[in-house]
């Protein structure tokens, strides 16, 4: 039997069918005090690295950005699981 992973979008909107890279990318330098929404927004649909302000990075897949927060799918280290952050929250990001 196999093993579905706890998620269900609406929309139709699905993770990735794979994990993502296993090399960490190199974390770009911040010099602003927000994300633009813009600039995330290039990274929809692909493998993205976030750093967020006071925590541990992690991978994320973006399906939706908004004015001040962006949705998609956290890589938790065994499946995705769908997950939405504040664009404050956001110190940096690089997409693959």
């Amino acid at each position: 039997m196999a093993f579905t992973p706890p998620f269900q979008m609406q929309g139709g909107q699905q993770p990735p069918s794979s994990p993502p890279p296993q090399n960490i990318p190199v974390q770009p330098l911040a010099s602003t005090l927000a994300i633009d929404p813009g600039a995330i927004s290039r990274c929809m649909f692909r493998y993205t690295y976030i750093w967020p302000r006071g925590g541990a990075g992690f991978w994320f897949y973006p399906v939706f950005v908004g004015r001040t927060s962006v949705a998609g799918f956290r890589w938790n280290g065994f499946f995705w699981m769908f997950s939405g952050l504040d664009l404050q929250r956001i110190e940096s990001f690089t997409c693959v």
